[in-house]
């Protein structure tokens, strides 16, 4: 018999996060997204560039709040290069 794969809770609310369709439930999801104070920057980083993604969506079907979607996304992608950049420099 196959063993049944089991999901990733984690890997499972990104993936509910991708589904949201107004500014205020992604604020929500990806609020209890983030990783603790202390993870690694590898982890930021990969947070960041999910929530990009997230805030992206959101502007395209969220019209109302397009550009304040837009806003979230370019702030999460700049802390998302500021983390890359110090990852390189610490080299």
């Amino acid at each position: 018999m196959a063993q049944r794969k089991r999901s990733d809770p984690t890997e499972d609310r990104w993936n509910e996060a991708m589904s949201v369709e107004r500014l205020s439930q992604a604020h929500d999801i990806v609020g209890r997204l983030m990783p603790r104070p202390d993870a690694a920057s590898e982890v930021w980083m990969d947070f960041y560039r999910r929530s990009v993604r997230v805030y992206e969506r959101v502007a395209e079907v969220d019209r109302g709040h397009h550009h304040e979607a837009l806003y979230w996304a370019g702030r999460e992608r700049v802390k998302a290069e500021l983390l890359a950049s110090s990852d390189r420099n610490d080299e």
